[in-house]
């Protein structure tokens, strides 16, 4: 009983967080939250802490603050008010009151170049990724449209080679299910150039090319949403992928005409370096795109 009583708490909270990151950008209300979830604000907030380690409302703000930082640095038409409301601040004061309390400086330093430093510290304490020397400044990507994805996913709290284990348990639910079409998803709806990297929730997910019954599964499941996306085919190694998206943010969007939106970007994983003993990757690196 315990073990259903536990897995039950697991969903409510995976699907308090996917709720929270499909509508970051409107006034997220706790009793609308509770009525789609049929569950009390009291067993929410409980449930929320004891399996996410905070408390909602610091996990709206931090997402929120998340998003507003990667948006500063693509989306260069925008203003910082309009980056503001698209992550859910009605007020530009209290936005700039809370950017500044989370990163240090202002809206304005990080835009113009503060972001850089930020960054290549996060880097830095990644063994792998600070001795990458990959370069992608050669890279010509796609511009495809997609469709909605249903995924289903085990979320992991840290961007760091015990990635591994939770993508050996998917794959053990895959064998178990006797899923033989299946695509492997990596999906970063936090930040790892902008979010220290112990803080970053990792989304290992599996998307089924084939019919099947799982209605039974005790793993949740949500969507990728349909968009626009600018896609990049990568070969590397552990830790090229974080220089892969530091480029892509740092450097391609903000010279590419297009900006980026608040969805999360996410790699199909065709080789997965965290399964291969060699720890190289074969990849397609999906960025949400809109064009300015």
């Amino acid at each position: 009983m315990k073990k259903k009583t536990n897995l039950e708490h697991s969903q409510i909270a995976n699907n308090m967080m996917y709720y929270i990151y499909k509508h970051i950008e409107t006034n997220i209300n706790i009793d609308e939250l509770s009525l789609e979830l049929k569950v009390s604000k009291f067993h929410l907030h409980r449930l929320f802490k004891e399996q996410i380690g905070s408390n909602i409302y610091e996990s709206i703000k931090s997402i929120r603050l998340q998003k507003a930082s990667s948006l500063l640095i693509t989306n260069t038409s925008s203003t910082i008010t309009e980056i503001a409301n698209m992550c859910g601040y009605s007020s530009q004061t209290s936005f700039i009151r809370a950017f500044k309390n989370r990163f240090n400086m202002t809206p304005k330093c990080w835009r113009i170049g503060g972001h850089k430093n930020y960054s290549n510290e996060i880097l830095k304490s990644s063994s792998t990724a600070s001795i990458s020397t990959a370069d992608y400044s050669n890279l010509d990507p796609n511009i495809i449209k997609t469709k909605a994805k249903k995924a289903y996913y085990i979320r992991h709290r840290g961007y760091n080679k015990k990635i591994r284990q939770t993508w050996q348990k998917m794959m053990a639910w895959v064998y178990t299910n006797e899923i033989e079409e299946y695509q492997q998803i990596g999906i970063y709806h936090d930040n790892p150039i902008i979010t220290p990297l112990e803080e970053c929730f990792y989304i290992s997910a599996i998307l089924l090319k084939e019919e099947k019954d799982l209605t039974s599964t005790s793993l949740p499941s949500f969507e990728i949403p349909a968009g626009i996306y600018a896609t990049f085919e990568v070969n590397g190694k552990y830790g090229d992928i974080l220089k892969l998206i530091q480029w892509a943010y740092h450097e391609w969007l903000p010279q590419s005409g297009f900006e980026t939106t608040t969805h999360p970007s996410y790699t199909v994983l065709h080789k997965n370096h965290f399964l291969e003993q060699d720890g190289e990757f074969r990849i397609s690196y999906y960025l949400p795109v809109r064009l300015v």
